[in-house]
């Protein structure tokens, strides 16, 4: 499964596991708090802030060369990017502090740890990778004026990335990818817009300054429909064989993309 869908709202599968593991910690906290002791509550609340704080400082340092360029960007969580072990250390850190004077509590904060890891793993189990779906048939026109298979685009690791221009997410991360694209010799990428107009699709990398590899047009949404990705912007990374071997749906961090490239040659 690529994607989940409530609403207007899309999750990749370990964005909903995440959000369904801070849920059941939370709805567990408050059952203790009620039935143990109303200190469960705070300790909660408190727990789950550090532990994503923890783990996004985690990651931020971890990857500190390329958050050094830009360090407002460890503000951008909606990009993910989160170190787990750093988090955990954060909020054991902060239980300890807080039920220091009560020690038989400390026991039960593994009701709730323990309700959320396994509604998190049986949510990633359950949507463990996708389909090893071949590059789709037929031609495209691209903007160069030129006419693209992209089945015949086997031999080396591609990062397909689905966009367009109206689609705020994508022309957040578009500069990143470019700029990865250009100094990037391990993976071809390959831009598939969305269901644009050639001038719209042209005027827009215009006007941005863009330096793009191969832009194709998918007036139709065929790409989207191929890869059944129910938005956009939807980053694919395909091995050497043409074959998919895993999809980022939702706005894309440099550091995902890297990693993405990288275990397209492990």
């Amino acid at each position: 499964m690529n994607a989940f869908s409530i609403g207007p709202l899309m999750f990749s599968p370990d964005r909903f596991a995440a959000v369904l593991a801070i849920g059941t910690f939370l709805a567990s906290a408050e059952l203790l708090a009620r039935n143990v002791d109303p200190r469960f509550s705070g300790w909660s609340w408190r727990a789950g802030l550090a532990f994503l704080i923890g783990a996004r400082l985690g990651h931020v340092v971890r990857h500190f060369d390329s958050f050094g360029a830009e360090p407002m960007r460890a503000l951008a969580v909606w990009q993910g990017g989160f170190l787990i072990p750093a988090g955990i250390a954060a909020a054991l850190a902060i239980t300890l502090i807080y039920l220091r004077r009560q020690p038989r509590l400390l026991i039960w904060t593994s009701v709730p740890v323990a309700a959320a890891a396994f509604t998190a793993m049986l949510v990633i189990q359950l949507t463990a990778g996708v389909p090893p779906t071949p590059l789709p048939s037929g031609t495209y026109h691209a903007l160069d004026g030129s006419a693209v298979a992209p089945a015949s685009l086997t031999g080396k690791p591609m990062v397909v990335n689905l966009w367009a221009s109206w689609c705020p997410p994508c022309r957040r991360e578009m500069p990143m990818m470019a700029d990865i694209a250009a100094a990037n010799d391990k993976a071809f990428f390959l831009f598939v817009n969305q269901g644009e107009e050639e001038a719209t699709v042209r005027s827009y990398i215009e006007a941005e300054g863009l330096a793009l590899g191969p832009v194709l047009l998918d007036g139709l949404g065929r790409f989207s429909r191929h890869y059944t990705t129910p938005g956009l912007p939807a980053t694919l990374f395909v091995g050497a064989d043409g074959r998919l071997r895993s999809i980022h749906m939702g706005e894309i961090s440099r550091e995902a993309v890297l990693d993405g490239i990288a275990e397209l040659h492990e």
